[in-house]
């Protein structure tokens, strides 16, 4: 008989010499010093300063002080024996008004992380947006402008020429699907804008924006690896009722494919007859300009998604069955704890002959952690992970092309709206003091990678 998957213990050598091991951060979520040093407001500067808008009124101010920690957490991150760490460049640091003059100082703090990584032997993978946009961009539309395809490919010169010397892996922009509508859409992430009028230009221009930043790198970096992030959750119908699948088909192609297909040639998803109203924003020639052959794709997955049809909810008419109502396992974000949603993922995004390859960029859970004894221990994360890297192992075994795997996160921050509530680290952070303590999953990730 043939043994389960499941049983195998989990060994890093499983999944080959060349697998790519590593962890992710975000600059917002780590760095604090908002104002530090010349950087420019970004629009979660100024968005988490309304009433309101995070959770328990946090702010990220502080947030877990990398600015000024980052060697100290770097050299967790080398105790920890992770060999490759991802994190995320602030657009307003090296360019406080999104364009024009470069902030000398911005450019010398990311030299000094990116140099201090390279001393301890581990790589930098960086990401050039992760939803940090320039307020002094935002006052001039921000995404709704086709003007930011411009100041975004000046943003990625910039960094190409600062850090291309040393850096070999490169992120254009993470998740779209999500600063696109929670900020223009349904208004719950910075900058707080609302309706289709600002979802639609936003998404075309963040396309337009992927493609012509992984262009401009292409052109000073040649050599180096480009890919971009996209954040996807495995979608299943409620039933097996007409409506409730064909909602989940808009669902998915919302979630999962708005922004990837047409950077793989395919066009916009037919199925979201809402993109109608995008062709106001479509030039002759985007549909070619919006195409790149990237050298690798990375994926977001933490959950998935059970969809019913709803009449009431506009554009989509679908809705999400919410993981409590479903009675099943949640993290402290509310999201089901389903392993075989990252396997299906993989499957999924296997079917696209033209990605070469896939790194899991971002993977991980929130739980209630507590310090007793001056220790954390938190099981449900670690058996989180493991179960996750089984079905990762699977589909590798079964011919996916999946190449490396990213947890999020390194340690914990702030987590957007949510502020500081959910806890998604394996390094627990106090957040009055800013003492770290490695939780029993660092120290479990560090003994897969000894």
């Amino acid at each position: 008989m043939k043994s389960n998957i499941q049983d195998t213990p989990l060994n890093k050598q499983l999944f080959g010499e060349d697998f790519i091991w590593g962890i992710s951060t975000a600059a917002v979520q780590i760095e604090g010093a908002h104002d530090a040093d010349g950087k420019g407001e970004s629009i979660w500067d100024v968005f988490t300063q309304k009433k309101g808008k995070i959770l328990n009124g946090h702010h990220h101010h502080i947030a877990t002080d990398f600015y000024n920690r980052y060697q100290s957490d770097i050299d967790l991150i080398k105790q920890l024996n992770i060999p490759n760490f991802r994190f995320s460049i602030s657009w307003s640091r090296i360019l406080p008004d999104g364009t024009g003059e470069v902030n000398q100082a911005g450019i010398d703090y990311y030299n000094r992380v990116i140099n201090y990584c390279i001393e301890l032997g581990i790589e930098p993978w960086l990401t050039l947006y992760h939803w940090d946009l320039p307020h002094a961009l935002e006052q001039q539309g921000g995404w709704t402008n086709r003007a930011i395809v411009d100041w975004f490919t000046e943003y990625v010169a910039v960094c190409a020429n600062a850090f291309g010397d040393r850096v070999k892996h490169w992120m254009v922009m993470n998740e779209p699907s999500v600063f696109t509508g929670a900020g223009y859409f349904l208004g719950i992430h910075a900058p707080g804008r609302k309706g289709i009028k600002n979802f639609l230009p936003a998404i075309h221009h963040a396309v337009l924006c992927i493609a012509a930043g992984a262009r401009t790198l292409r052109g000073i970096l040649p050599d180096s690896e480009i890919g971009t992030t996209f954040s996807c959750s495995y979608i299943e119908p409620y039933s097996a009722k007409p409506r409730d699948v064909a909602a989940a088909i808009r669902v998915d192609a919302l979630l999962n494919r708005l922004f990837i297909e047409p950077i793989l040639g395919l066009g916009y998803p037919a199925e979201l007859t809402v993109l109608a109203g995008m062709d106001k924003y479509i030039l002759p020639g985007d549909m070619d300009s919006v195409k790149f052959d990237f050298d690798f794709i990375g994926l977001q997955n933490y959950t998935r998604e059970i969809v019913e049809h709803s009449f009431f909810t506009p554009y989509i008419h679908a809705s999400l069955v919410k993981a409590e109502k479903r009675k099943v396992p949640i993290t402290a974000m509310g999201w089901e704890v389903y392993p075989a949603s990252i396997y299906h993922i993989l499957k999924k995004y296997d079917l696209y002959p033209q990605i070469r390859k896939v790194y899991l960029t971002e993977s991980g859970a929130a739980f209630k952690d507590e310090v007793v004894d001056d220790l954390v221990d938190d099981p449900k994360r670690v058996e989180y992970l493991q179960q996750y890297l089984q079905q990762v192992l699977k589909a590798k075994n079964e011919g996916c092309k999946v190449e490396g795997y990213f947890i999020w996160t390194l340690t914990d921050n702030f987590e957007w709206a949510e502020g500081y509530h959910p806890r998604f680290g394996i390094i627990y952070v106090d957040f009055e003091t800013q003492q770290r303590i490695i939780k029993s999953s660092g120290l479990w990730y560090a003994g897969l990678l000894r």
